[in-house]
């Protein structure tokens, strides 16, 4: 995992529960905490963060990823508002998830492991994001279409129908248009 997104954990974090909080989980789990955006950091790192994040305030991890997700789009549209401001809708945005956002960040860092998306627009005010991932980090990506849709001013609905967490091979996230 890139050492960015343990940045926007951090400062997440620090904003919602204090320095002290950060502190004491770095403690907890006997790390320095202290990331370059452009490396790659162990996986098991970022879920024992958040596992000890969940632990430390009550938050169940579930909720604490999606809140994640909400956050970090807001942070990373904070320092690459190109990838924004090229989509003036959320529809728009979505599709270009794959295949212009991804294929920048490649660019941005070296093997930067990202999850995999298909758009396939259901109806004009449906889209169905097919994900796969091997971290299985489907409720982060709820988390960031939920920040996407804040960040447009759109209403959306967002099911979840297929899950690799329930046995399938990806994750089917059905974006509603209201």
């Amino acid at each position: 995992m890139k050492g960015i997104i343990f940045n926007v954990l951090e400062d997440m974090v620090i904003e919602q529960c204090g320095m002290v909080i950060w502190n004491d989980i770095l403690e907890t789990l006997q790390i320095a905490g202290i990331y370059t955006a452009g490396e790659s950091y162990p996986d098991d790192e970022l879920f024992g963060l958040v596992t000890c994040i969940s632990d430390k305030t009550q938050i169940p991890v579930e909720t604490l990823i999606s809140a994640f997700g909400e956050f970090l789009f807001t942070r990373l549209a904070e320092r690459y508002p190109i990838f924004i401001e090229a989509e003036t809708t959320l529809i728009g945005f979505l599709k270009s998830v794959d295949d212009v956002i991804h294929m920048e960040a490649r660019k941005l860092y070296e093997n930067p492991n990202l999850p995999e998306f298909e758009c396939e627009e259901l109806t004009p005010n449906e889209l169905k994001m097919r994900y796969r991932s091997p971290r299985k980090l489907c409720i982060l990506a709820e988390g960031l279409i939920q920040g996407a849709a804040k960040h447009y001013k759109t209403e959306i609905e967002l099911d979840h129908p297929v899950c690799m967490h329930k046995g399938s091979a990806h994750c089917d996230l059905i974006v509603r248009f209201l």
